[in-house]
């Protein structure tokens, strides 16, 4: 299993708009951040979690030609706004609809915003999606054995997603015991770290170290990280040897 980071920036991405501070002036490569999304690849699918408003560019960027469905965490629009993006996809695809994994308590925000994919009568060439609604049941998609897992997102419900040893858990604002126990035995995980003090939706990154550390994982990359969070170079250096800031673009192997 092939994980790439699509995008590993918060809601404004980095650098923010007209922000003169020094991670957002950063040369570093690792410092432009688009919005929070990763590719899942093995050798029959190819699945993105989250779909923002910077996913056209993340295909393009990776040189993505299939997809197979998405995984949506949650209903803000960092993590569904580009969903109309999939229509390339969809037309090359024999216009079949795309798989969209959700739950049902973000599905009345997708059809708002996308309601054109939704109508009876359908607009020549709008997007078309096969929904299944998600619980925390376990489900296979191809030769992905997939478990979901509640989270308290703020006043909302976010997902995290579990394949194997690996999971993927973004957009929390605590970190329960719940969650904790459905993560044991987990060896690679990212998680993420939104910026260095507490905030009301999210978890920082000590938290997510802390998270890491219990959980005893072989390897953790930190995700949606804002530009408070601070330069990579500099974070990693703080961190322990098996943690490290995601970036755009960064592959791995489960």
């Amino acid at each position: 299993m092939l994980i790439t980071v699509l995008g590993s920036g918060t809601s404004q991405g980095v650098p923010v708009i007209g922000c003169q501070c020094p991670v957002c002036r950063s040369k570093d490569p690792r410092d432009k951040r688009t919005r929070t999304s990763i590719l899942i690849r093995t050798d029959k699918v190819t699945v993105a979690v989250d779909a923002g408003p910077d996913f056209r560019m993340q295909m393009l960027r990776e040189g993505i030609d299939h997809l197979d469905g998405v995984f949506i965490t949650h209903e803000h629009k960092d993590h569904i706004g580009g969903l109309d993006d999939v229509r390339p996809f969809i037309f090359s695809q024999g216009n079949k609809p795309m798989p969209l994994f959700v739950d049902k308590s973000a599905l009345p925000e997708i059809k708002r915003e996308f309601s054109y994919a939704f109508k009876e009568h359908l607009y020549p060439g709008a997007p078309t999606y096969d929904v299944h609604l998600i619980d925390e049941t376990p489900f296979d998609f191809g030769d992905l054995h997939v478990e979901p897992i509640k989270m308290k997102h703020y006043t909302l419900t976010c997902y995290a997603f579990r394949i194997g040893k690996f999971a993927y858990v973004t957009d929390l604002s605590e970190v329960s015991q719940h969650l904790m126990s459905k993560l044991q035995g987990v060896e690679y995980i990212i998680i993420e770290a939104l910026g260095r003090v507490p905030h009301y939706s999210h978890i920082n990154l000590q938290q997510a170290v802390e998270m890491a550390q219990q959980l005893h994982v072989k390897k953790a990359w930190f995700t949606h990280c804002s530009h408070h969070i601070g330069k990579t170079v500099d974070v990693n250096a703080e961190l322990p040897d098996n943690m490290c800031l995601a970036y755009d673009g960064l592959s791995f192997e489960v």
